[in-house]
């Protein structure tokens, strides 16, 4: 195999991979929440994480495939470490834990727990046997020019998503360091008064995008480490609104029933 014909083949891998995950975080957050959530880093339906996880599990893994035990463990231990790097990674990058075990027993440092590693290795398992030999059968019936287009294009549209997504979180983050500014300078006036204040500060600067308003409902249990005041009452304020917003369709669909 040429190097140009493994980047064709995995990066297919990859794409697939990643679009799966992010299937498998929608239905979960739909039987969790009971509503759709865009679950993920990006926009677009992609979960990266997965896509990497799962292309080093078949690059790496598959001496192991009739050893049942060994690749279990080893594909345990190697989807935990890979989120261990990226949740660690991603908190230095952009300055949010976006998700946390704490509460979860054996983890460490609430990047990783033992339950979902457990349940990563399992699941790699299963994929290894019984999905990825329909993956690499499926990536070869493509017609190879289409598969070079389609790749191309994805690849092209996940690059273009990525930037956007870095972009609005930096500008997630300068917000942030606005409100955290205003609260401060209101606090020197009087807490009564600055209670009011921040109050109108939140409206006027707490606008989200929908980008940003994305992210927020993608990553529940997001929090700031350098703006964490500002980030909990941002939030707070996006909880109100949407509350307000499922009282209004209720009482809207209780009018439209009323009539009939």
């Amino acid at each position: 195999m040429t190097l140009w014909d493994w980047v064709y083949q995995y990066g297919w891998y990859f794409f697939l991979y990643s679009f799966a995950g992010w299937v498998a975080e929608v239905i979960f957050a739909a039987f969790r929440h009971g509503r759709f959530v865009n679950r993920g880093f990006l926009c677009g339906p992609l979960c990266p994480i997965y896509g990497v996880g799962l292309v080093l599990v078949a690059l790496l893994l598959e001496p192991l495939d009739d050893h049942w035990v060994q690749l279990f463990l080893v594909a345990a231990a190697l989807t935990t470490g890979i989120e261990l790097v990226a949740g660690y990674l991603m908190e230095k990058l952009f300055h949010h834990r976006w998700w946390d075990y704490s509460a979860m027993p054996l983890n460490i440092g609430g990047y990783v727990c033992l339950p979902f590693s457990l349940l990563w290795g399992a699941a790699c398992v299963l994929i290894e046997k019984c999905v990825h030999p329909l993956v690499v059968r499926f990536v070869a019936m493509i017609p190879h020019g289409l598969g070079i287009a389609l790749l191309a294009a994805w690849t092209a549209l996940f690059v273009a998503d990525l930037t956007v997504t870095v972009l609005s979180i930096a500008r997630l983050n300068r917000r942030l360091a606005e409100l955290d500014e205003a609260r401060q300078r209101l606090r020197l006036v009087s807490d009564a008064l600055g209670a009011q204040l921040a109050g109108g500060a939140l409206r006027v600067k707490g606008r989200l995008t929908l980008l940003e308003r994305r992210l927020l409902a993608a990553f529940p249990n997001m929090r700031s480490l350098r703006h964490a005041e500002a980030f909990a009452a941002l939030s707070a304020h996006q909880q109100r609104l949407r509350e307000r917003w499922k009282a209004l369709r209720a009482e809207r669909s209780k009018v439209r029933r009323s009539k009939r």
